[in-house]
C-alpha cells in the first residue's frame, strides 16, 4: 500500500477537489412529446430516444389510433 512521504497543506488538498462537487442533472425536453428526460435516456413517457420509437409505452397505442 502506498504511503505518502510527506503531508499535503490543506489548500493543495481543497484545490485538487475543487472539481469534486455534484452538479445538478442534465434534464432535457423530448422532442416527441415535449416532457423532460434525462440526458442519454428514453423517454418514459412516450418510448422514444434519439428522434425514433424504442419501446412501446401505455400511450402509444393510443396516439396512433387517435392519429390514424
Amino acid at each position: 500500500m502506498a504511503v505518502p512521504r510527506n503531508r499535503h497543506s490543506n489548500a493543495r488538498k481543497n484545490t485538487r477537489r475543487a472539481h469534486d462537487a455534484k452538479r445538478p442533472a442534465n434534464i432535457l425536453t423530448c422532442k416527441n412529446c415535449k416532457s423532460a428526460v434525462l440526458a442519454h435516456r428514453m423517454c418514459a413517457s412516450c418510448g422514444h430516444y434519439n428522434g425514433r420509437s424504442v419501446a412501446q409505452s401505455d400511450q402509444a397505442p393510443a396516439q396512433e389510433q387517435a392519429q390514424g
